[in-house]
Parts: C-alpha cells; structure tokens; sequence
C-alpha cells in the first residue's frame, strides 16, 4: 500500500513538472513589451530606415524618444536595409506580413516600399524631401490614406543667402546628388530656382552609385565655384571622400544638414532630424492611440527657429574663408 501511495506521488510530481515546462515554453513565445505600467495593449511597432548614416539614426532616435515619453506599452522590429533596394522590398514585406500596429519609415526609398504593399497599415515616414511628389500621399496638407510623417524639406533660401555671405565671388553652383533618389532632385530643382532668383547659375553632377563619387566631383574642379550638397544618401553616406577632393582643390561645398558638415563640408543651415524624428514619433501615438488617422495628420515641418547654423571651422581655415560675417 506505501509502495502503491509513493508511486501517486511521483506520477503528481512528474505531471507537476511538466505542466510548469509547458507554461514555461509558452511564456518564450511571448510578445515583449516596453512596459509603461499603465495598462495599455502593447503596440507592436516596426521601424524601417533605409540606410545607415547619422542623420537618419537621429531621426530614429527622435522617435523611440517620442515613443518612451508618451508611456505607452509597445514592442519595437528595428530593420536596416543598408541601402539596398531588394533588401528593402524584403523589410516592407516583412513588415506587412506581421501585421504590425504602425511602421516608422525613415527615407524615400523605405516609405515607398512599404507604402505600395499596404493601404491598412498606419505608416508614419520622416526623412522625405516631399511625400505628394514621392507619390506617397494624396497632398501634403491632407494627406488622405494610411500615411502620413514629417518632412525633411531644406531650408533653401537660407542656404544660399549662407552661400553668397561665405563665397560672395561664386557665380556657379554643382549641385552634386544621385540621380536615383527622388527626394535629391526635387532638391536639385528647388535648389536651381533659388539660385537663378540670386544671380547664379546652377548646374547637375550626377551619380548613380558611390563608386562614382570620387571621379564625378574631381569633374567638378575648374567647373563650378561651389558644390551644393543635398541631403542625398549615397552623397551623405560618402561625404567624406567628397569634402576631401573639394577641400583639396579648394572648393567650398555647402551642405543639406548639419552631419554632412561634420564630414567636411563647410556649412548649412541644417534639418535637425531628431526633432523630426520626435514629431514623427508624437503623431505615431496618436495613431496607435485611436485619437486620429494616419490620412487625417498633415505631413509636418520644422519651424523656422528650429533650422541649426552649422559651420566647419577647420574646413574653414583650409579653404581660407572667413566664416565672421555670418552671425552664429
């Protein structure tokens, strides 16, 4: 009898075991959340930049900011596609698949890709010159459909009054960008017509890829006074190699953004991408939140005291200019 009581209680044991095992797995297999401790749905949030480079890890920066400060409860898929395009194409396929509550799309390339798989998805874009003319909304004051996002459209003007004031004599412009990035050649037109109102003339030099980079702006020596850098990603992601042929021949670029100085550039009046990156971020949660549509949101922009002055010194010093006649 204490034979056939002890194996009842080692058959309890064992089975107690396993159950615990069980739940245990299932437990693995469950979504993680950041918790805010206030109770809400963890929202599962899938941010999409196209390549890597400081201007865009801003922008995501700013958003996971805009995400943390909000207090909800969310789960984040962070993809980088490296600058590929068929990498990309599998990111927003993922994305979609997994039927996330929200993707971030940071650049051109990650926002259209994303945004032809999807018309119920909610997509938040920043880091996009334009989204009417990248054919990603219906109008940028109203968006209409399942996007919208922050812009990161340049103060222009600025940028060439900042021109004239540092290189005064110029007379020529390159304007230097990829010709498969459609943001950098709306750029490249706004940046035309802004010239021709200033009295100088602006003219294309184009690349396809970064191999071409070094070849393209040595064609540019002798040619053009001045190298106008948009915020281009094959250009940004290689801005040091460009900064280093320029300077070299002595031929001053100003840039789209602050980072692109930073590599060697002479100046800008930069986007700062953080800021659009949080603003991207506060419409985000509204969103997720159910307080409004994502086609309901205008496409935002940086307001004119939020554009940074950025000058490099250094590459200042090497091409001779004196940068005290602009007020920092």
């Amino acid at each position: 009898m204490e034979k056939n009581f002890l194996k009842k209680i080692i058959a309890m044991s064992i089975t107690g075991m396993m159950t615990c095992a069980m739940l245990a797995g299932c437990g693995n297999n469950a979504k993680e959340t950041v918790s805010s401790g206030n109770g809400e749905k963890g929202y599962k949030i899938g941010i999409f930049q196209y390549q890597q480079h400081p201007a865009l890890d801003q922008a995501n920066n700013g958003f996971i900011k805009a995400l943390e400060e909000s207090g909800i409860d969310y789960s984040v898929d962070q993809q980088n596609a490296s600058g590929d395009q068929s990498t990309a194409k599998t990111i927003a396929e993922k994305m979609v698949n997994d039927r996330d509550d929200l993707i971030f799309t940071i650049a051109t390339p990650a926002a259209q890709a994303t945004a032809g798989l999807t018309t119920e998805i909610p997509i938040v874009l920043t880091a996009v010159t334009d989204p009417a003319d990248a054919g990603l909304v219906k109008s940028n004051d109203a968006p209409g459909g399942n996007v919208t996002g922050t812009s990161d459209l340049n103060p222009v003007e600025k940028q060439i009054t900042l021109l004239k004031q540092l290189i005064p004599d110029a007379k020529t412009v390159g304007i230097l960008y990829c010709s498969a990035e459609a943001n950098s050649k709306l750029q490249a037109s706004l940046v035309k017509e802004v010239c021709e109102q200033n009295g100088l003339e602006a003219k294309d030099f184009t690349v396809s890829n970064s191999n071409e980079i070094q070849t393209v702006v040595e064609s540019m020596v002798n040619k053009v006074d001045v190298i106008y850098a948009p915020t281009d990603n094959v250009i940004s992601n290689a801005m040091a190699t460009v900064a280093m042929v320029a300077n070299e021949n002595k031929l001053p670029i100003i840039a789209g953004e602050e980072n692109q100085v930073e590599a060697g550039a002479l100046a800008t009046y930069s986007v700062n991408y953080e800021t659009l990156g949080y603003k991207a971020g506060e419409m985000a949660v509204q969103i997720l939140k159910g307080e409004k549509k994502a086609g309901e949101i205008p496409i935002g922009y940086l307001e004119d005291d939020e554009y940074k002055l950025s000058i490099n010194d250094e590459t200042a010093k090497i091409l001779g200019i004196d940068t005290s006649v602009v007020e920092k």
